[in-house]
């Protein structure tokens, strides 16, 4: 056999060693066949850079991994890697060419880590909560604003439940929803899929209708670093889906929460504006060194006074988030010693990933109004 059709036909082998178990991640980008995911979760990544002397793996996070991984070139070119089996859910991720920062062209990008950054989806097995069903839906509207408190122009990503548009005098609660830190008012539907959440809540009746108001946890003003979204929230934000959509507008039908950076924003807006918000979350944050006196200017120095007027205070956590589980936990357990009701969730074998603040979603909005 020649030299050359014997490589071609390793090649071949290998490469359908590589598919038989394995299909493109659903994150790709139409016809890509690359990412693939194989059935014990592995992954095989591979991207075309026939004149690159070095390829590295970056995860984004620790489902895919804690380090960077080195890629193995072809005679073709491509450069591939496999890597060990990955925590279910959504992970960033990129290549590293030479030491430059390169996106997959073959999956879709995703708004995270300050900039669009490639994104995969690993399926996890019996679990369909975060997927479409066929199920009435809901809407995700964009609704651009004029901001009194930046004087720039920004955008709210808004969730209409199902039947918004039929019966036109109902009016509902509403949740103000937060992503994290580098990411914008995108995630919760590209990243979260906040609407098939809710979609599949509603269809099981496990869940009241509402709104969903989510929007960038960045404002400032140009030339003045300091962050103005409180501001922007309780001026801008409220009266703008209040008066633009159909809303209960009392504290009693009123909501937020967040994730990591937007837990900490939604802990320090509700809880220094009870006047307006009833119902309180925090995904992947939590209140550290509680003082029942001065944490939060005082806000829990009468439980008595707290609990009847907050509805909800809850804390949700994923297991493998090591420190701040620990942190959480002994929060918890403060606020439980200083007669404030509050509630904990545990995300058995997640990180801080997207996994796990879909999950929270998933256990937090059915307690709402």
């Amino acid at each position: 056999m020649h030299r050359h059709t014997f490589l071609f036909l390793a090649a071949c082998f290998i490469c359908a060693a590589q598919t038989s178990d394995s299909q493109p991640a659903s994150s790709n980008v139409r016809n890509a066949e690359y990412p693939r995911i194989h059935s014990d979760l592995r992954i095989t990544f591979r991207l075309k850079a026939p004149d690159a002397k070095t390829v590295k793996l970056h995860p984004g996070g620790d489902g895919l991994g804690k380090e960077d991984m080195k890629m193995t070139q072809a005679s073709d070119g491509f450069w591939t890697v496999t890597t060990d089996p990955a925590v279910p859910g959504f992970h960033y991720y990129w290549f590293l060419v030479d030491g430059a920062i390169v996106n997959d062209p073959a999956s879709e990008t995703y708004f995270g880590y300050g900039r669009p950054s490639s994104g995969i989806e690993i399926p996890e097995q019996g679990t369909d909560f975060y997927l479409p069903k066929d199920v009435p839906h809901g809407e995700i509207r964009i609704r651009p604003y004029l901001s009194k408190i930046t004087g720039e122009w920004r955008r709210a990503y808004v969730y209409t439940p199902p039947g918004y548009d039929v019966n036109s005098r109902k009016r509902y609660p509403v949740l103000y929803l937060q992503h994290g830190a580098g990411e914008d008012e995108r995630g919760w539907t590209a990243q979260g899929r906040v609407n098939f959440i809710l979609d599949n809540l509603l269809a099981e009746n496990k869940a009241k209708p509402m709104i969903i108001a989510m929007d960038r946890g960045y404002a400032s003003k140009p030339g003045d670093p300091a962050n103005l979204f409180e501001d922007v929230v309780v001026k801008d934000l409220i009266p703008l889906i209040d008066t633009s959509y159909r809303t209960l507008t009392d504290r009693e039908h009123r909501a937020m929460a967040g994730l990591s950076m937007g837990s900490g924003q939604a802990l320090q807006i509700t809880l220094h504006h009870l006047e307006l918000f009833s119902y309180i979350g925090a995904f992947s944050g939590t209140i550290r060194n509680f003082d029942a006196n001065s944490s939060y200017n005082g806000v829990f120095a009468d439980p008595v006074a707290f609990n009847r007027k907050v509805h909800l205070l809850w804390f949700g956590t994923g297991t493998a988030e090591n420190a701040l589980i620990a942190a959480t936990r002994a929060a918890h357990q403060a606020l439980e010693q200083a007669g404030i009701k509050s509630v904990l969730y545990e995300s058995q074998g997640t990180a801080h990933e997207w996994q796990t603040w879909r999950r929270d979603l998933r256990e937090f909005a059915p307690l709402l109004f």
